[in-house]
């Protein structure tokens, strides 16, 4: 199904804005996503009917509070898939997931002489809490290569995952190239060497239908904010057995059974990782955020977003000077396009669309290792969502054109 395009903008109140003078045209999708009204109203609507702590209150407000909360997480849970809502718990962002399971789980099951099996293509948060665990048990961090085309060297990848194998972090789609990786296919070879893996879906999750079932993945993390919930909340999502051999953390308020003054116990899943008073509103509004994007269907949310991606491919080859990083036809793509020009800095290229009100992203895009084995040290990048536009992207096209004009002249 096409989407109603002007129907899901007319939702965002930042879409009405105007930038140096020119329509806001959002092209930085992958950094976050705009929010829709119904999102800001859930937050809204938060703190002025029912703002009080959760799960510690016999008072209308707390249990109102807790209601909604908790009925995030089902949604959360449902969304991907997942076994039951216990499995899914609140962090601050998919980073912060990333380090609770190099602590949690790593500490306690990775040794001297095992193996961590990372992609070229992780965003630095999918890298440095593995190499640190290595640092601290003497493990050893192994690279899967990339392809010349941007893609994910699966046969190098069924050569580092071996026995010797504890754990796999993979990402689900690269913020970099855009590019979807077959991670079900990385399961399986970790599944097969007896190790466990986490799917990084801070990219795939705000585009396409995501199952942890399907992708029989152990663990999966994504960020509300990028698919137009707030900003300072994520999901870590465990399979249960995991989650109840894992110990905490992080420890303070609500995450405690027990306490004497010489010991302590743990609450049950998922609050035992939970510690100290939980970003409630934006858990809320993460739930108003799925139930809009569930009004849409992920289905075709990607649909859309295939759309535009090959759209934007095409076009793109009108630029001569322009090189894109990763893969240039859109099968087994996002929309996700990061390019270099051949004569213009990428931060010059980003500042020239800011002042036709183009917003796009420019640097490394927390994914240094990566941009620069193109042998650049930073790429512009243009990200789309489901209220972007065929025409926006012809607005960046021109705008293109018209910064050349200016820089070559």
């Amino acid at each position: 199904m096409t989407l109603d395009v002007e129907k899901i903008r007319a939702d965002f109140p930042i879409l009405e804005r105007q930038v140096g003078g020119n329509q806001l045209v959002y092209l930085d999708n992958a950094a976050t996503s705009q929010k829709p009204r119904q999102v800001i109203d859930a937050l809204t609507d938060y703190y002025t009917r029912y703002n009080a702590n959760v799960h510690r209150g016999v008072h209308t407000l707390s249990v109102e509070a807790t209601e909604a909360f908790e009925s995030a997480r089902a949604k959360v849970a449902r969304f991907i898939g997942a076994e039951a809502p216990e499995s899914v718990i609140w962090t601050r962002n998919i980073s912060e997931a990333l380090n609770l399971m190099a602590y949690s789980w790593g500490d306690a099951n990775v040794s001297a002489g095992d193996e961590i099996v990372v992609t070229a293509m992780e965003h630095h948060s999918g890298i440095v809490p593995w190499q640190q665990l290595a640092a601290r048990t003497g493990a050893e961090l192994k690279i899967i290569p990339r392809t010349e085309d941007g893609r994910l060297d699966m046969a190098a990848a069924e050569r580092l995952i071996t026995g010797k194998t504890k754990f796999v972090s993979a990402v689900h789609m690269s913020s970099v190239l855009g590019t979807i990786n077959d991670v079900k296919k990385l399961a399986d070879m970790a599944h097969a060497n007896g190790a466990l893996i986490f799917v990084d879906a801070a990219q795939s999750a705000p585009h396409m239908p995501v199952n942890v079932v399907d992708l029989d993945c152990d663990f999966l993390g994504f960020s509300a904010h990028k698919m137009l919930g707030p900003t300072g909340i994520g999901v870590l999502y465990g399979r249960l057995d995991l989650l109840e051999a894992m110990q905490p953390w992080m420890f303070g308020g609500d995450m405690i059974l027990t306490v004497s003054y010489e010991d302590a116990t743990w609450n049950d899943l998922p609050y035992k990782f939970e510690a100290g008073t939980p970003n409630i509103a934006d858990a809320i509004a993460t739930g108003a955020a799925i139930d809009y994007l569930d009004s849409i269907g992920m289905e075709d949310v990607a649909q859309h977003e295939d759309r535009l991606t090959s759209y934007a491919l095409s076009r793109f080859k009108e630029l001569d000077r322009v090189k894109i990083l990763g893969p240039v036809d859109s099968a087994q793509r996002g929309g996700i396009i990061s390019f270099n020009h051949k004569s213009i800095h990428p931060h010059d290229i980003g500042t020239a669309l800011d002042q036709m009100g183009i917003a796009i992203r420019t640097g490394h895009h927390c994914a240094m290792p990566l941009v620069r084995s193109y042998d650049v040290v930073a790429a512009a990048r243009a990200s789309f969502y489901i209220y972007n536009t065929e025409q926006e992207i012809d607005a960046l096209i021109e705008g293109l054109k018209k910064s050349e004009e200016y820089f070559l002249k």
